[in-house]
């Protein structure tokens, strides 16, 4: 399988089985994981919270997914949303699948108008997206190492960010 031939598209009522199952299989070795990432996107679509739900097809095959959903902020801002999880089956990660989910998501949420967008991942990988770790707004519970903004309009919120409730989904 070659990137070239990767087709990124919302997700279809079709796809639900697929992307639960494709995202337990890319978390399922992840150390740092609780391995309840599936049960968070089942939370959010259950909620009506996914504001950009994508998919990665090739050759006919989901083989990744990322999620988009509405985050508070304590200053009042509004508009800003949370990425996560971004998913990839693991025999295919590492080709830039993630990569061109994460660039095409952040280009439908700018198209809606969001004013930013914020995650909790790997502090070596998200940089490359514009992305940037900030003292002034946090994430309760999450080292400011790993917490990441994107301001899309040039102004970085201050206070805290309170992602959806289906963020601590146990599956349970």
């Amino acid at each position: 399988m070659t990137i070239e031939a990767l087709l990124i598209r919302d997700e279809t009522e079709y796809d639900c089985a697929t992307i639960t199952e494709l995202t337990a299989k890319a978390f399922e070795t992840l150390e740092v994981s609780d391995h309840t990432e599936q049960f968070v996107v089942l939370g959010l679509r259950a909620a009506d919270a996914l504001i950009v739900s994508l998919v990665a097809e090739l050759d006919g095959q989901v083989v990744g997914h990322i999620a988009f959903s509405p985050v508070t902020l304590s200053d009042s801002t509004t508009d800003w949303y949370g990425l996560g999880p971004v998913s990839v089956l693991p025999e295919v990660q590492r080709m830039g699948i993630g990569a061109a989910l994460i660039k095409e998501g952040l280009s439908r949420l700018k198209a809606l108008g969001a004013k930013g967008c914020c995650l909790v991942g790997h502090p070596e990988y998200y940089g490359k997206f514009g992305f940037v770790n900030t003292d002034e707004f946090t994430l309760e519970g999450v080292p400011a190492e790993a917490f990441f903004v994107l301001p899309f309009d040039g102004k970085m919120p201050k206070g805290k960010v309170t992602f959806h409730s289906a963020f601590f989904a146990t599956g349970q």
